[in-house]
This record gives C-alpha cells, sequence and structure tokens, in this order.
C-alpha cells in the first residue's frame, strides 16, 4: 500500500511540473498598471504553450500555436529585470512606427482607439530620463539634438526587429516599454487564460 502511495504521489507530482513548465502556470497582478483590465490582487492561470513554452534548463522552445498579436495581453520577463514576470498590452510589433502625442498613442502615423487604455492624471507629465534609451530608435527624419520625451509625448520610434513593443492599460500608473525598452520574442512567457480568483 505504501508503494501504491509513493506511486501515485511521485506520478501527480511529475505531471504537475510537465503542466507548469509546459501548458499553464499561475500568475499574481501585483500593480495596478493594467486596470481596469485586471484589477491588482487578480490571480489568473497564464496558457504558456500558446506561444510556445521554454524547455527548462535550456534556450529551447516548444513550437508555438500561434505568435504574439498587436492587442494581445501578454506575460513576459522584461528587459531590465528578466527574473521577473509582467503582464502588459502588446502595442507595438517589428518594424512598426510608435509615437504619442498628449496621451493619444499612433501606430504608423495613424490614431489608435483604445477603449481599453486608462487615462486618470490630467497633470503631472514630466520628462523622464529613463526614456532616454528611445533616442537611437527614433524614426530617422525625427532624429534631433535635445529629444525630451516624457510619459505621454514621445516618439516617433521603430520597434525593431524580433522586438515588441508593450503599454499597460492604466496608462497613467504603469512601467512599461516607455521606460525600459523594447521586449525580445523569447522573453514573452506566455498568454493570460482566465481569471480564477480576484482578491
Amino acid at each position: 500500500i505504501l508503494w501504491d502511495w509513493t506511486r501515485s504521489l511521485a506520478v501527480a507530482f511529475l505531471l504537475f511540473l510537465l503542466i507548469r513548465a509546459f501548458v499553464v502556470e499561475a500568475f499574481k497582478i501585483p500593480t495596478s498598471s493594467m486596470e481596469n483590465t485586471l484589477l491588482v490582487g487578480d490571480f489568473l492561470l497564464v496558457n504558456k504553450a500558446v506561444y510556445g513554452a521554454e524547455i527548462p534548463g535550456t534556450h529551447l522552445s516548444l513550437p508555438a500555436f500561434t505568435e504574439p498579436e498587436r492587442g494581445d495581453v501578454i506575460v513576459f520577463n522584461p528587459p531590465h529585470d528578466p527574473v521577473k514576470n509582467y503582464v502588459k498590452r502588446l502595442v507595438g510589433m517589428p518594424g512598426d512606427t510608435l509615437e504619442m502625442r498628449g496621451k493619444q498613442l499612433y501606430l504608423n502615423g495613424v490614431a489608435l482607439d483604445e477603449p481599453y487604455a486608462r487615462y486618470v492624471d490630467r497633470e503631472g507629465d514630466a520628462v523622464h530620463p529613463g526614456m532616454a534609451w528611445q533616442e537611437s530608435h527614433l524614426v530617422a527624419s525625427n532624429r534631433r539634438r535635445g529629444y525630451r520625451p516624457s510619459r505621454d509625448s514621445w516618439g516617433p520610434i521603430e520597434v525593431p526587429e524580433d522586438r515588441f513593443f508593450v503599454l499597460g492599460d492604466n496608462r497613467d500608473n504603469s512601467e512599461d516599454s516607455r521606460y525600459w525598452g523594447v521586449v525580445d520574442r523569447a522573453a514573452i512567457r506566455g498568454r493570460p487564460w482566465f481569471v480564477y480568483y480576484s482578491f
């Protein structure tokens, strides 16, 4: 009987590890950067297989069912802190030109309608030194001395190949690509599946 229990527990544990590594993983929303889409304290399951789960201990990934698309909410490791998981909305694909003027986001020169975006701070926009990385990605015709990007007005910048630009839906309270740069394709971990508990 003891052997049967031990074997059953070992199989269950192995299945748990395999499912967590390649299929689905639990994730908690720690900040308000995605309000009202996702709230602080939401517990969600992340589909890791959809974009091709990474094989643990390697830099190899399983084949993806689909590629990330503009508008997807994604879970990823940010370039400035690759051990953490962030969740944001993908707004810029490789080769896109992005610009923000007075909180309005422009994609390839066209103003986007973003019903999910939330703006709560009508004041307080200021030049942010962390956004200096953008200068090397400015569209060639807009490269100029004294580029002074701010939270609400920046660009136009070009998204490099195999990189993605992400923003939080709560635009006035989100640490995102505006500040620390673009996300590598290999850093994208998955896509939220559903919220299973909201604190």
